[in-house]
C-alpha cells in the first residue's frame, strides 16, 4: 500500500525570521502598513484648510474611537503601539538584509558603480535614521506638547500654526517630509520591482512609486507652506 504523501509544513515564524524571503516579506508588509499609516495621517492633515474648529474636531474624534472598549485615546495608543512595533520590524529586517547582502560578496569591488535607484536607493539609510529621529521631535511636539511653542492639549490648528510660523522648524519638517518622499519612492519601487516587472510594466512600476512619494510629499508640506507663507494661520 502506497503510503500517503505529506502535504509541505507551513513555514515557521523562525523559519520566517531567519530566511531571506521571510525578511523581504516582513519588509513589504510593515513597509505597506506604515505607508497606509503615512496617507491616512496626510489626509487627516489635509483637514486644516477647512477651518481651525473642524480640524481640532477631528483630532478630539479620534480619541473617542473605540473609547466605550479601549477607553479616551485607547485607540490611539492601541494604534501607536502597532506602528512603534512595524517600525521595528521594519528597521531590524533591513539591516539584517544588508548585513546578509554584504556577506555574501566579502570582496568589495575595486571600483564602485552606480548604486541601482539612483539618490534614493544611496540615501535609504540615512533617510530612516533621519526619519526615526523626526518621529520622536514629532511626538514631544505635537502629541505631548512638550516642545511645542504654544502647547495647548486641545487647541491641534493653534498648535500647528505656532510650529510653522517658525522658519527653522518648518525647515526640519519639510527635510523630514523630503528624505520621506524619497524613502517611499524607493521602497515601494523595490517592491514593485520585486514582481518581476520589466519592460513597460516597470516604468510603470517606476512612475507609480513616483507619482505617490510626490503627493505624499506635495501633502505633508502644504501645511507648512501655506503656514511660512502667510497664506493660512
Amino acid at each position: 500500500m502506497a503510503l500517503l504523501e505529506r502535504s509541505p509544513a507551513p513555514p515557521r515564524p523562525r523559519g520566517l525570521w531567519s530566511s531571506t524571503v521571510g525578511q523581504k516579506a516582513i519588509m513589504a508588509v510593515t513597509g505597506l502598513v506604515l505607508l497606509l499609516f503615512v496617507i491616512a495621517h496626510m489626509l487627516g492633515n489635509l483637514k486644516f484648510f477647512v477651518s481651525a474648529a473642524s480640524f481640532d474636531h477631528y483630532a478630539a474624534w479620534l480619541r473617542t474611537i473605540l473609547d466605550s472598549v479601549l477607553g479616551h485615546s485607547g485607540f490611539l495608543w492601541v494604534l501607536r503601539a502597532g506602528l512603534v512595533v512595524c517600525v521595528v520590524l521594519h528597521g531590524v529586517t533591513a539591516v539584517r538584509l544588508a548585513r546578509r547582502a554584504r556577506s555574501a560578496r566579502p570582496v568589495r569591488y575595486v571600483r564602485r558603480g552606480r548604486v541601482q535607484g539612483g539618490y534614493a536607493a544611496r540615501t535609504m539609510r540615512w533617510g530612516g535614521v533621519i526619519l526615526a529621529l523626526f518621529v520622536v521631535y514629532h511626538v514631544l511636539d505635537l502629541t505631548t506638547g512638550d516642545l511645542n511653542p504654544n502647547g495647548v492639549p486641545g487647541a491641534v490648528h493653534d498648535n500647528v500654526v505656532a510650529d510653522f510660523r517658525l522658519w527653522y522648524v518648518t525647515l526640519v519638517y519639510a527635510l523630514a517630509v523630503v528624505a520621506l518622499g524619497f524613502h517611499i519612492r524607493h521602497g515601494l519601487w523595490s517592491a514593485l520591482h520585486s514582481l518581476g516587472t520589466s519592460g513597460a510594466a516597470r516604468r510603470t512600476a517606476q512612475g507609480a512609486a513616483l507619482a505617490v512619494a510626490v503627493l505624499v510629499t506635495a501633502g505633508y508640506l502644504s501645511v507648512p507652506f501655506t503656514v511660512v507663507t502667510g497664506l493660512a494661520g
